[in-house]
């Protein structure tokens, strides 16, 4: 066992930190809202967390403090909250393929922006970011509490009126007005909350990583991290933890059957087809699964089954 954690302990920290992301996503759908912006605010999360370790803290000696970095997700967190809202007001009254095409826009306007920055490393990035732990499996000592954290904030999120509010106004925009509901005020406040998760992912994500550049925040990225909500689940918040769970092994699964005796066209296929795969199962996964693989439904069966199997064990005791 602890032989497959030390092998695998890139790739676990790597599905947590998917399942976040995905958790991300999935706020402003929450309010019926296609934001694309998530990768832009990770790479701005993971750039504050590379310049602050690197060129404001004073060169240190052995691991980089756990302090230091709690506190780089907090800056993170603050400022990406921020560029939310400066962005989201104005944004966010646009719907559907147009706010996809605006988030998207904002995504590559950080990229570029990080590419032509001295401050950032230009096209070459920021290299030897220091580390707060001696391997990767030690990262989930901030991976876990966070993912747990998130669960718990959208478990009781969607049980108060602020989540009521934000599925009233995905399932009709209009009608939620009318019954007094700010469709701006919880669309904002859904895509800064988005903002502010990952952000802090991003930060810890730089030190996680050991280097940081502008392909951290792209428009493939936002692809990818679209895959795990609309794979995953776009009614619940377990659909992202699934799908970004799944979806960030399933490269390392391709890898592992590329090199079975597959031939050597499909096994090149995949380990380089990412995206043309993910792409397939998302317009698979929109045709015979619309709700992802995690819906309420599946949710409640599971629920009824376990109480079942709980009242069988406890009468046969």
């Amino acid at each position: 066992m602890a032989e497959f954690f030390n092998t695998y302990g890139f790739l676990i920290v790597s599905a947590i930190f998917g399942a976040i992301l995905g958790i991300s996503v999935y706020l402003p759908l929450m309010a019926g809202q296609l934001s694309l912006a998530t990768p832009g605010f990770y790479a701005l999360g993971g750039y504050i967390a590379a310049i602050a370790s690197t060129k404001i803290l004073p060169a240190t000696t052995g691991t980089l403090p756990i302090w230091w970095v709690l506190l780089e997700m907090l800056a993170a967190g603050v400022i990406s909250g921020l560029l939310a809202v400066i962005l989201g007001i104005p944004v966010l009254r646009l719907r559907g393929i147009y706010l996809a095409i605006a988030t998207i826009a904002f995504v590559e306007i950080l990229r570029v922006v990080a590419l032509n920055l001295e401050i950032t490393g230009g096209a070459i990035g920021i290299f030897g970011i220091p580390q707060p732990f001696q391997s990767a499996l030690e990262y989930l000592w901030i991976a876990l509490p966070l993912l747990g954290l998130s669960m718990a904030f959208m478990y009781r999120l969607e049980k108060i009126r602020v989540g009521r509010a934000l599925i009233a106004i995905r399932e009709d925009e209009l009608a939620a007005d009318s019954m007094g509901i700010n469709p701006t005020y919880y669309k904002v406040l859904a895509f800064t909350l988005a903002a502010i998760l990952a952000g802090m992912v991003g930060a810890v994500s730089a030190h996680f990583l050991n280097t940081w550049n502008s392909r951290q925040g792209t428009f493939d990225a936002s692809i990818i991290f679209l895959s795990f909500v609309l794979i995953g689940g776009s009614r619940t918040f377990w659909g992202p933890v699934v799908g970004g769970i799944l979806l960030t092994a399933l490269p390392e699964a391709l890898r592992g059957i590329a090199s079975t005796g597959v031939p050597a066209w499909l096994g090149q296929f995949l380990k380089d087809g990412r995206l043309i795969i993910f792409g397939v199962l998302i317009v698979v996964g929109t045709i015979f699964y619309p709700k992802g693989i995690i819906t309420p439904e599946f949710l409640d069966w599971c629920k009824r089954k376990t109480r079942k199997i709980f009242i069988k064990h406890k009468q046969g005791a």
